[in-house]
């Protein structure tokens, strides 16, 4: 079950790229958003998260910081950021806590792999409500970025 806008976001520590712990905790006070995808080094994953890198200073305005989530090791994601020159902060969820808590989860994905990060999006306010909630089940969709951004532009 996904998480509801309104509710408070699960809390998570999760190593970045360059295995620096990230806590939802310290960013209380921040508008975040937070993109689930799949796997690293995959088509759709690349472009989604290279529309995010081109879009990053209108999320700035916004005041809010982007985080990329993904069940691969942080030594996958610091290879995939710098090839594809990504200048927000990737998280690894190597043991698959936090996708689990935020319903962004497939237990078996496909031609038998299991444990991988469904796509999905969340914008957390800086009290750490829920805003935004879209856990999409086909992983060749990609978020509502217009929704994202509209949530965002009521926050501000």
């Amino acid at each position: 079950m996904s998480l509801q806008i309104g509710q408070t976001a699960p809390g998570f520590s999760l190593p970045d790229s360059d295995l620096k712990e990230t806590n939802l905790s310290d960013c209380k006070g921040k508008n975040l958003v937070l993109l689930f995808f799949p796997a690293a080094f995959t088509g759709v994953c690349t472009k989604e998260l290279c529309q995010t890198r081109d879009e990053l200073s209108y999320y700035n305005g916004l005041n809010a910081t982007v985080f990329g989530i993904s069940v691969d090791l942080p030594f996958s994601l610091a290879k995939f950021k710098e090839l594809n020159n990504y200048n927000f902060t990737l998280l690894s969820d190597f043991n698959k806590d936090a996708s689990r808590a935020y319903g962004a989860f497939y237990e078996n994905w496909i031609k038998g792999l299991k444990g991988v990060s469904k796509r999905a999006s969340f914008v957390i306010d800086k009290e750490g409500i829920v805003r935004h909630a879209e856990v999409l089940e086909d992983a060749g969709s990609y978020p509502n970025f217009e929704a994202i951004k509209d949530v965002l532009s009521k926050l501000k």
